[in-house]
C-alpha cells in the first residue's frame, strides 16, 4: 500500500533546522574549535535522521529518501576527490620548499613605513599559499601583531589587518576547505568558482588596502624590520630557496588558464613538488624520512607528505609550526563534514524540507540583487546561530541551489555569494568557531578586532551590491537552462 505523499508545512522544515542548530551551539559550547573533528558531523547525522523520519511520517519511502541522500553524496564527490589532492599537494609543496619561498618572499613585501598595509598583504600572500587562515594568523599573524604592537598601533587595528589578509586566501586560495566546499554544495567547480570570484574579491580587498594605506601613513612605524629578519634568516637557513620552485606553481596556473580540469593539473603539480624536493630539499628529504637520502628514504618522505602530516623544523618556533602540512589524511575531516552535510541536505530534500523554506524566503526575493542578499543573510544567520562557517556555507548552499537553477543563474552565482558572506563573516561572530579561535590565538576579543575587519565586513555587502547593479551575473542561455 502506497502512502499518499503530503507537502511539508514550515514546522516540519524548521524542526530539523532548529535541531540542528541547538546540536551545533552545544557542540560548540562545550568542545569548541575541535567540534569539527567530529561532534559536528554527528550533529547533521542525527539532523537528517529527524528529517528522514518526519519524510516517512509525509508518506515518503524509506528507499526513496536513500535514494535522495545517495545522489546528494554523489554530486559532491568530484570536490572530495580534489580535496584529496590538494592534500598531497600541499605536502609536497611544503617539503620541496615551493610554499617556504612563498612565505618568504611574501614577508620581504614587508615594508616599515606602511605597516598595515603590508602586513595584509602578507598575510594574503601566506594564506594564498597555505590556503588556510587559520594557520596564517597563529604564525605570521603573532608575530605581525608583535611588531605592531612594539610600534604602538592599537591590537584591534593590527589584528584587523592580519585576519583581513588571511580570509583573503581563505577565500580565494584552491587549497582551502571553504574554496573547495562551496562550489560542491552549489554545484560547480573549484577554477569557475575561484574566477568568478575575482569579481568581488578584489574590489573588496583594494578598498581594503586603501583603508590600510592611508590608516598606515599616520603612523610612525620605524624599526620594523627588526624582528621580521629572525623569520627570514630561519626559512634561508633551512631551504634551497631557488627561483626555479615556482616553476611548479606555475604551471599550475598555466593549465587553470588553459581549462585544464581541476584533479590532473593539481596531480601534476602534486608530482612536481615531489621531484623538486628531491632535486632542491635533500636536506628536508632527509628530515623527513629519518633516513640519510637514498630512494627509499626519498620514497618515505614523499609518500609521508603525499599522505600525512609531515613537519619541517627550524630554529624559529613560530616558523616551525608554520610549516606543518597534513597531507590527505588533514583532508578527512572535512571530507567527512561533507559527506555528513550531504547526508542532512539529501534527506532535507527527499520531502522538500529544504525547498518549503527556501520558498517562504524567496517569496521577498523578486530580482538578482534580493535573491542574493537573501543568501547573504541565510549565511550570516547560520553564522551566528550554528556557529560554524562550515554550516554556513553547506546548510544555505542546499536550501538555495535548486533555486537559482530554476530562476536562470549559474551556480557559480550562488558559490560565490556563499564564499562572500558565510566564510568571511564566520570570524566576526565571537561565539563562530571562527572567531572564538582567533580571538584565542591573537589575545585580542572579537569584538575588539571586528570593527576592523574591513575585508569581511565589506565582502557581504559588494556582492550583494553588484548583485543589485546586476554587474556579470552569469546566467544560463535557453539552450542550458532546459538541458
Amino acid at each position: 500500500m502506497t502512502l499518499e505523499k503530503k507537502r511539508p508545512g514550515l514546522l516540519h522544515a524548521f524542526i530539523p533546522i532548529a535541531l540542528l542548530i541547538s546540536l551545533l551551539s552545544v557542540n560548540v559550547m562545550v568542545l569548541g574549535a575541535k567540534a569539527i573533528e567530529g561532534a559536528n558531523q554527528i550533529a547533521l547525522l542525527l539532523s537528517a535522521s529527524v528529517a528522514g523520519l518526519i519524510s516517512c511520517r509525509l508518506g515518503y519511502r524509506w528507499e526513496d529518501i536513500e535514494e535522495t541522500v545517495i545522489k546528494s553524496i554523489s554530486s559532491a564527490m568530484g570536490a572530495m576527490l580534489i580535496l584529496l589532492v590538494i592534500g598531497s599537494l600541499s605536502g609536497t609543496w611544503l617539503l620541496s620548499g615551493i610554499v617556504p619561498a612563498m612565505i618568504y618572499y611574501g614577508l620581504k613585501v614587508l615594508n616599515p613605513t606602511i605597516f598595515l598595509f603590508a602586513a595584509c598583504i602578507v598575510c594574503c600572500i601566506v594564506s594564498l599559499a597555505t590556503g588556510s587562515s587559520w594557520s596564517t594568523v597563529a604564525t605570521v599573524g603573532i608575530a605581525l601583531l608583535g611588531i605592531g604592537k612594539a610600534l604602538g598601533i592599537s591590537e584591534g587595528v593590527i589584528a584587523g589587518a592580519i585576519i583581513s589578509g588571511a580570509y583573503f586566501g581563505d577565500k580565494m586560495s584552491p587549497l582551502s576547505d571553504t574554496t573547495n566546499l562551496a562550489p560542491a554544495m552549489a554545484g560547480t567547480d573549484l577554477f569557475t568558482h575561484v574566477k568568478y570570484m575575482i569579481n568581488t574579491t578584489v574590489p573588496t580587498l583594494l578598498i581594503t588596502l586603501i583603508i590600510f594605506f592611508v590608516w598606515g601613513f599616520t603612523l610612525d612605524t620605524s624599526g620594523a624590520e627588526t624582528d621580521t629578519h629572525s623569520v627570514l634568516t630561519a626559512i634561508e637557513g633551512k631551504f634551497n630557496l631557488n627561483p626555479l620552485l615556482f616553476i611548479a606553481p606555475a604551471l599550475v596556473l598555466f593549465m587553470i588558464v588553459k581549462k585544464i580540469p581541476a584533479l590532473p593539473a593539481l596531480l601534476v603539480g602534486t608530482i612536481l613538488g615531489g621531484i623538486f624536493a628531491l632535486i632542491f630539499q635533500p636536506q628536508i628529504i632527509e628530515q623527513v624520512s629519518g633516513m640519510n637520502g637514498g630512494v627509499r628514504g626519498s620514497f618515505i618522505a614523499v609518500m609521508r607528505a603525499m599522505t600525512t602530516t609531515i613537519n619541517i623544523q627550524t630554529d624559529n618556533a613560530m616558523i616551525s609550526e608554520l610549516l606543518t602540512a597534513r597531507g590527505m589524511s588533514g583532508m578527512l575531516n572535512t571530507i567527512w563534514l561533507i559527506i555528513c552535510a550531504m547526508v542532512f541536505g539529501g534527506a532535507m530534500e527527499s520531502s522538500g524540507l529544504l525547498h518549503r523554506i527556501a520558498e517562504e524566503i524567496i517569496k521577498f526575493a523578486n530580482s538578482t540583487g534580493s535573491l542574493v542578499a537573501s543568501t547573504a543573510a541565510t549565511c550570516i544567520f547560520f553564522n551566528i546561530t550554528a556557529s560554524d562557517q562550515y554550516m554556513a556555507i553547506a546548510v544555505p548552499g542546499r536550501m538555495y541551489a535548486a533555486t537559482y537553477r530554476k530562476r536562470g543563474y549559474k551556480p557559480e552565482l550562488l558559490s560565490r555569494t556563499l564564499e562572500d558572506s558565510g566564510t568571511v563573516t564566520s570570524v566576526l561572530v565571537p561565539w563562530n568557531t571562527c572567531g572564538a579561535t582567533q580571538a584565542n590565538v591573537l589575545g585580542v576579543s572579537t569584538f575588539v578586532y571586528a570593527p576592523y575587519c574591513f575585508f569581511c565586513i565589506i565582502s557581504p555587502l559588494m556582492t550583494v551590491l553588484q548583485a543589485y547593479l546586476n554587474f556579470k551575473i552569469r546566467r544560463f542561455s535557453d539552450d542550458q537552462a532546459s538541458a
